[in-house]
């Protein structure tokens, strides 16, 4: 059905809910590569008041892509938990806004609502915030999951160590590998992109990181970011796979351009929890998404960019993953221009996420042909940890050598962790203090050539 607004005595119509949803968003370079994006700021305007003025029960009767065409708009609706969703829905947009600011909302409250909601709901409310708002309610959100450390507990800021190498060079790995775990990171998950998708060599990166796993006892997880198929194979070899890993998308299409679809997921799920490797928890998936994925794959259903993501979380939340990450800034200018976009579309990723009830981590990043510099990158990193991100990157001089783009280094973990005085997670912060890396103020120690740690590498 149409929608209307009226500004300034001129009516603005949109046709139906997705093309409502696209007009409404902030302005963002793959919405006008997609052709949805409003024409104007008044235009822009004129759709978020129509937004505000919608009521929530709409995102229960509309869908955006439709039923029979798309598995995840399935999963979506046949999911749906009406109860936790009964306390809002004689709201409009606009006041279930209001509802998630207000100081009386709790986060238990957020907590048993996240079951309720929809993506298309919460992508909606998200357009009616400023940068402030979305930090505000991301604070207010804690998601907790557990493998063999506890993650997303509030006032703690957790890293992936990624010790990326561009041949797959074991050396190369140490290195990186032992150089984050002496600056304190590492607690989310030690995460290789490799740079081949072979079987035999997923194998052995995972088999290199859980000897020194175990040989210094780390309670962390770790993970070969291979596609879901490979890692499948390395399960069946017998390998040590402690977390499954996807990249996932918002529509059955874009799923299918990335190889996989909700029953091979399950697939994976099912493999990787039958391994029983967690030693305080079992949520074993890692997933990846971005903003600009779908229009990339021509698999958009014409909605615009970030409702797109939003509905990637729903395929996330179907199977209580350990970590989820929004590589921002990865996927380039056309999607995402400038540090402007970046930074508002890593908080609404982060703000989103939590909100669906998924421990959301963001990668901080861009690409050097985009208008963005570290600058930017800083500003994000602040206020994401401002608004208590699960877990960011942490890469050897902010500077992947293999997927050549821009992220966070050690270095920012630890400004972040300073400044706003968050903790690693507290099985990882134990283990840090034993091994003599860390006071118990939370202040990183010195360590001398002789350091057990850098000797065991060696070898």
């Amino acid at each position: 059905m149409p929608y209307r607004h009226t500004v300034r005595q001129k009516t603005y119509v949109f046709d139906d809910l997705k093309t409502l949803l696209a007009r409404a968003t902030p302005l963002r370079s793959g919405d006008l590569l997609a052709g949805v994006a409003a024409q104007s700021a008044e235009e822009r305007v004129a759709a978020q008041m129509a937004l505000a003025d919608l009521p929530v029960s709409t995102f229960l009767t509309e869908a955006v892509v439709a039923y029979e065409q798309d598995e995840v708009t399935r999963l979506i609706i046949d999911t749906h938990n009406a109860d936790a969703f009964a306390p809002i829905r004689h709201l409009t947009v606009g006041d279930f806004r209001d509802f998630l600011l207000a100081h009386t909302t709790t986060t238990d409250t957020l907590t048993k609502l996240s079951k309720g909601l929809t993506p298309e709901l919460v992508a909606a409310v998200s357009k009616l915030m400023r940068n402030q708002d979305l930090i505000s309610l991301s604070a207010k959100c804690e998601v907790i999951t557990r493998f063999r450390n506890t993650i997303g507990l509030r006032g703690r800021l957790r890293t992936r160590l990624q010790p990326n190498h561009p041949t797959d060079d074991a050396r190369g790995i140490a290195a990186s590998l032992v150089d984050g775990l002496l600056y304190g990171s590492g607690d989310a998950v030690i995460g290789i992109n490799p740079a081949t998708d072979h079987v035999q060599t997923t194998v052995r990166l995972l088999e290199m990181i859980d000897t020194v796993r175990e040989r210094f006892a780390i309670p962390t997880q770790s993970c070969v970011l291979s596609h879901l198929t490979t890692t499948l194979r390395a399960i069946e070899q017998g390998a040590p796979v402690d977390l499954a890993f996807q990249s996932i998308g918002g529509t059955e299409a874009v799923n299918t351009s990335f190889g996989v679809n909700l029953a091979l997921l399950r697939e994976g799920w099912d493999a990787t929890r039958s391994l029983n490797r967690g030693t305080v928890g079992q949520n074993v998936m890692y997933f990846e998404t971005g903003q600009g994925s779908a229009l990339s794959a021509n698999a958009h259903h014409g909605l615009d960019q970030q409702t797109a993501e939003v509905r990637a979380y729903a395929v996330a939340r179907a199977f209580d993953p350990l970590l989820v990450n929004s590589v921002v800034g990865f996927i380039g200018p056309e999607y995402l221009y400038n540090g402007k976009q970046i930074i508002r579309a890593g908080l609404e990723d982060h703000c989103c996420g939590k909100l669906l009830g998924l421990p959301m981590g963001v990668d901080v990043c861009y690409t050097n042909h985009a208008e963005a510099d570290q600058d930017d990158m800083d500003t994000l990193l602040t206020l994401l940890g401002v608004a208590g991100v699960t877990f960011i990157m942490g890469i050897p001089g902010a500077d992947d050598v293999m997927l050549h783009y821009q992220s966070t280094s050690f270095h920012d973990a630890l400004y972040l962790r300073y400044r706003l005085q968050l903790r690693p997670a507290p099985e990882f912060e134990t283990w840090l203090m034993q091994m003599g890396l860390l006071n118990d103020q939370g202040q990183l120690l010195s360590v001398s050539a002789g350091h057990r740690l850098l000797a065991g590498i060696s070898r």
